[in-house]
C-alpha cells in the first residue's frame, strides 16, 4: 500500500505557549493510505531515524468504510517521526495515523524545562487534533474515522495515553517535596528539574496557570482502546481510583531489560491496576529503545545505545509484531462497539 504523508502546525488559542508570547504550537504528521497512482519518494531530510519512501500530500486510497484513526504520542524528549516505524506499518493494515510534537517536551523544538515538567499538556494536544479535525483532514474528510479513535504511546506518550483513558494525576514525580535524598531529579535531559520547579511557579504565570491544572481530568471518551509501550514512571502519578475506573481496554508493551522503565515497577504495577488490561513482556535482553526507529548511519554515529539491540534480535520483526498485535486490538474493539 502507499504511504500518504502530510504534516503542519495549529495553535490552541486557549493555552499559551511557554513564552506567554502567543497560542500553544503542536505541529502534527499524518500518515494515510494513498491512493495507488501516487508516487513515493525519499524524503530529503537528514536524520537519526530510517524512515519509508511517502507520497506528500497525496490524495487518499479510496476505501469501503473511513479509515480508523491512531493517534500518536512520542515519548519525552522525542517527536512524532520518532513513531513513524508504527504509523507506516498500521497503514499497511489499514489504519490513518496521526502524531504531534508536544510543545517544549519534543526534539523538534528546543527543550523546555516546563515542557518537562507539566506532562499534562501533552494529552489536550491529541484532543485538540480531533476537536479542530477539519483544520487538517482538508480533503480528507469522510475518509478517516474521528469519531472512533485509538491511541498509541511510547515511554511517556503512555501516560499521556492514559490521560485520555480517564486516569488522573495526582501529583508530579518531580515535585521537590516528593524527592527522596539521593533519588532522580529528572529524567535523563533534565536531570535536575526538580530544582528548577520552585523558581517558575515563583516567575512564570503560564507555568502557574499549567501546574494548576496537574490533576484535571483529560478524559476523552472518543478513544476507544490504547497501546502502551514502555510507560515511564510518571504513570506512577496517577490515582488508584481512576485506574480502577479506567474501561477501555489496553495493550501494555515493555522489553525485559528496559532499565529507563522497568517492566515491574511500570508496566506490570499499572497492568494490576487497570481492569481490562494485557501485558506482554519481550524477553532477549529488550530495553526502552526497542520501541524508537531502526537507525540511520547518521544516528548511529551519535546515538548507538539507541539503535543497538542484543544479539539476534531484529529490531524490524519486533516492530512488525507490536504493529500486529495493536492492530488486532482496534479491530476487536472496533467490532465490540458495532456489536
Amino acid at each position: 500500500m502507499k504511504l500518504g504523508f502530510r504534516d503542519g502546525v495549529l495553535y490552541d488559542e486557549n493555552r499559551s505557549n511557554w513564552d506567554a508570547d502567543g497560542p500553544r504550537p503542536i505541529s502534527w504528521s499524518l500518515w494515510y493510505p494513498a491512493a495507488d497512482e501516487t508516487r513515493e519518494s525519499d524524503t530529503t531530510e537528514r536524520g537519526w531515524f530510517q524512515k519509508a519512501k511517502v507520497a506528500r500530500d497525496a490524495p487518499v486510497r479510496p476505501g469501503a468504510q473511513p479509515y480508523p484513526l491512531v493517534l500518536l504520542s512520542h515519548g519525552t524528549g522525542g517527536s512524532a517521526a520518532g513513531l513513524e516505524w508504527l504509523a507506516r506499518r498500521l497503514v499497511d493494515r489499514g489504519f490513518a495515523a496521526l502524531g504531534v510534537n508536544h510543545h517544549g517536551n519534543t526534539g523538534n523544538e528546543p527543550y523546555r524545562t516546563e515542557g518537562f515538567a507539566c506532562l499534562w499538556e501533552r494529552a489536550p494536544d491529541l484532543s485538540y487534533m480531533l476537536d479542530h479535525r477539519d483544520d487538517w483532514l482538508s480533503d480528507l474528510c469522510g475518509h478517516v474515522d474521528t469519531t472512533n479513535v485509538f491511541a498509541a504511546g511510547f515511554s511517556a506518550g503512555a501516560y499521556s495515553v492514559m490521560l485520555l483513558l480517564g486516569a488522573v494525576t495526582q501529583f508530579s514525580q518531580f515535585e521537590p517535596s516528593r524527592m527522596k535524598p539521593g533519588g532522580a531529579r529528572g529524567p535523563r535531559e533534565f536531570p535536575d528539574l526538580a530544582d528548577h520547579i520552585p523558581t517558575l511557579l515563583s516567575t512564570s504565570e503560564v507555568f502557574r496557570q499549567s501546574w494548576s491544572r496537574m490533576t484535571k481530568s483529560y478524559r476523552d471518551e472518543r478513544i476507544k482502546a490504547a497501546l502502551l509501550c514502555a510507560p515511564g514512571r510518571s504513570v506512577l502519578d496517577f490515582s488508584a481510583e481512576t485506574l480502577k475506573a479506567v474501561d477501555a481496554p489496553a495493550l501494555i508493551l515493555v522489553g525485559d531489560a528496559d532499565r529507563a522503565a522497568p517492566a515491574e515497577e511500570c508496566s506490570a504495577w499499572l497492568h494490576a491496576r487497570l481492569s481490562r488490561s494485557a501485558l506482554k513482556i519481550f524477553v532477549g535482553g529488550l530495553g526502552h529503545y526497542i520501541f524508537v526507529p531502526e537507525g540511520t548511519a547518521l544516528g548511529l554515529a551519535f546515538a548507538a545505545e539507541l539503535f543497538t539491540d542484543p544479539p539476534g534480535i531484529e529490531r524490524a520483526a519486533i516492530h512488525d509484531e507490536i504493529a500486529d498485535l495493536s492492530a488486532a486490538l482496534f479491530r476487536d474493539t472496533a467490532i465490540d462497539a458495532r456489536g
